[in-house]
């Protein structure tokens, strides 16, 4: 049964494809570029949440759109529409009574409007100032009457509408990732080391003169898994790791403690810049898959600044 339905599924949606108006969707596409306004959607019923969906879509791919159900339009919300603006009207049928009451407001209001039916004979088709057909070979349901296939091309025409915008505005992923900042995208590509480090008295620096006994407290109270060795001015000149004090420990027993850093320390590191997106910072964290890194220097102008942790990455929802 399962294999009929996406069969029949998979048919009804190329006869759409086989039969649109291409010529008319690239007009539309066009109108849509030279509005100075907004771009508004409306509809009824499932249509009324295919337009609400298409809005949210082109406003986070950099289209200045808004959905308004039908019924608000009439108690206030037609206030915001100006002669600017271009109005979607999406119904199957072409017959929502709610959406044809509309017509001789939004006309009044000077705004642009599109009705995008699948009845290409509808009130609602002739009402309109440009009609964007879409094509409904029959529904999905049994009864040819749930909307299946015809909610599947309402959101089909919407999101090809958005990509199309987004192809022609050459709207990048960096836009994309400012419109998200609250989501993994957008951290990937807006937060940056910088944000995220430990810095000044968090960083548990020492200089290569300190014997180990002297820096355990450092090591420990930081809480980073890390010393980092430095000179006067912040050069780097070393590591030193919970896992390097366990095998000081173990080459050395207490005579360890006596040790300075310079003599314990791991002279080389996998270094981060502060300037650099965490995500980037984290691949080359992870670069060795046989030793990742869970914690490094951040490094600026050739001296270390901070200490990035692996911990705090992944707390901050990156990944």
């Amino acid at each position: 049964m399962l294999k009929k339905i996406l069969e029949e599924s998979q048919s009804y949606l190329s006869h759409f494809f086989e039969t649109v108006d291409v010529e008319q969707w690239e007009k539309i596409i066009d109108l849509c570029l030279s509005t100075q306004g907004l771009l508004v959607f409306t509809g009824m019923g499932k249509s009324g949440i295919i337009a609400e969906k298409i809005a949210a879509t082109l406003t986070s791919t950099g289209t200045r759109a808004l959905y308004i159900p039908a019924a608000n339009f009439l108690h206030g919300d037609i206030g915001i529409l100006s002669e600017n603006d271009l109005v979607f009207m999406l119904s199957k049928s072409g017959e929502s009574e709610e959406l044809l009451q509309l017509i001789p407001f939004l006309q009044r209001k000077k705004a642009g409007i599109i009705g995008v039916v699948s009845q290409s004979s509808s009130r609602l088709a002739k009402a309109c100032h440009i009609c964007m057909v879409l094509p409904v070979q029959k529904e999905l349901c049994s009864f040819d009457l749930v909307p299946t296939t015809s909610s599947e091309v309402q959101l089909i025409f919407g999101d090809i509408l958005a990509v199309a915008l987004m192809k022609k505005r050459n709207f990048q992923l960096d836009d994309y990732a400012l419109n998200h900042p609250a989501g993994t995208i957008g951290k990937k590509m807006t937060l940056y080391v910088k944000d995220l480090m430990f810095k000044e008295g968090k960083v548990p620096f020492c200089s290569p003169e300190n014997t180990l006994e002297n820096v355990l407290v450092e090591l420990s109270s930081k809480r980073c898994g890390m010393l980092i060795v430095v000179d006067e001015e912040k050069n780097l000149k070393g590591v030193f790791t919970d896992g390097d004090l366990r095998r000081a420990l173990q080459a050395h027993g207490s005579d360890v403690l006596k040790k300075t850093m310079k003599e314990l320390m791991t002279p080389t590191a996998i270094c981060v810049l502060s300037h650099m997106l965490v995500w980037d910072a984290m691949k080359e964290m992870q670069k060795n898959p046989s030793k990742w890194v869970t914690v490094t220097p951040v490094m600026e102008d050739q001296k270390v600044v901070g200490i990035l942790r692996m911990h705090d990455i992944v707390q901050s929802g990156i990944v």
